[in-house]
C-alpha cells in the first residue's frame, strides 16, 4: 500500500492578490485552511513547503508543521522535491501528494481518492478532472482541458492537457484540477527533465511528462474546487467556509 506524504506549496507572490497564504478566512490564514483539509484526509504527515517564514510561522503557530525552501525554484514541483528530501531524506514516503496552497475549500476526499491508482505499479502520476458544465469555460484558455482515455469509471489514462477547446466531436470535455499525486521516483525523475517542447508551447507543466513517456491517470471527481486568486475568490471562499 502506498505511504504518502503531502505537502502544500506556498508562495507570498501573486499578482493578482499578494500575500494571499495569509489571507484571512474566518480568523486563521488561507493556508492554515488548506493544511487543515488535508490533515482530514487521515493519509499521512502534512507539510507546508514555503520560501517565507512568516507562513512557516503561522502554520506551526497553528500546530502544524512546515518546511523553508529555496526561493529560486522554477516550479512548484522543484519546490515540492526539495521539501520531500528535508522532510524524509529517507524516502519512506514513496507517494508524494501535490495539494495546492490556494484551495482552502478542497474536499479531502478528493485527495484520498489521487491515492488509490498508484497500487498499480505501471501509474507514474494521478492528478483530477472535472466534467465542464459552464459553456464559457470549454472556451476559456485559462481552463486547461484534460484528455484522456477512459480505463474504468471515473478513470481515464491522460493523453494530452491543453488550453483550446479539445477534444472535437461529441461528449464531455474534462476541466484539470492542479493537483498532483506523485509516486516518489516518479517526481524525483520529472525535477531531472528540462522543459519540454510542448510544455513550454502550452505553458503547461504537465507535459513534460507527457512527453517523457511518463503514464498520468485521472480521477474524474464531481466538482473543480475553488482555486483562490483574486479578492473576489477570497469573498467566495469565505462564504463557503462560514457555511461548514
Amino acid at each position: 500500500m502506498p505511504n504518502p506524504l503531502i505537502l502544500i506549496p506556498a508562495r507570498m507572490q501573486s499578482t493578482r492578490l499578494p500575500g494571499k497564504p495569509l489571507a484571512d478566512i474566518h480568523g486563521e490564514p488561507m493556508i492554515v485552511h488548506v493544511w487543515r483539509r488535508a490533515m482530514e484526509t487521515g493519509l499521512g504527515p502534512v507539510v507546508v513547503a514555503t520560501d517565507t517564514p512568516e507562513i512557516v510561522a503561522a502554520v506551526e503557530k497553528a500546530g502544524g508543521r512546515a518546511a523553508l525552501t529555496r526561493s529560486d525554484h522554477p516550479s512548484g514541483s522543484d519546490r515540492i522535491k526539495e521539501a520531500a528530501d528535508i522532510v524524509d531524506p529517507q524516502g519512506r514516503h514513496d507517494v508524494i501528494v501535490n495539494v495546492q496552497g490556494d484551495l482552502p475549500t478542497i474536499d479531502p476526499h478528493v485527495i484520498i481518492a489521487s491515492v488509490a491508482p498508484l497500487e498499480d505499479p505501471a501509474v507514474d502520476i494521478v492528478t483530477l478532472a472535472a466534467v465542464i458544465t459552464r459553456e464559457e469555460e470549454k472556451t476559456e484558455s485559462s481552463v486547461v482541458k484534460a484528455i484522456g482515455s477512459e480505463i474504468g469509471p471515473g478513470r481515464m489514462r491522460a493523453l494530452y492537457f491543453t488550453r483550446v477547446t479539445a477534444p472535437g466531436g461529441e461528449g464531455p470535455l474534462y476541466h484539470h484540477i492542479g493537483l498532483y499525486t506523485y509516486r516518489r521516483s516518479a517526481l524525483d525523475r520529472f525535477v531531472s527533465l528540462p522543459p519540454s517542447p510542448l510544455e513550454k508551447r502550452e505553458r503547461l507543466e504537465q507535459l513534460r511528462a507527457v512527453e517523457d513517456g511518463m503514464r498520468i491517470d485521472i480521477i474524474v471527481v464531481d466538482d473543480v474546487p475553488l482555486g483562490v486568486d483574486t479578492p473576489h475568490d477570497l469573498d467566495r471562499a469565505r462564504a463557503i467556509l462560514k457555511s461548514r
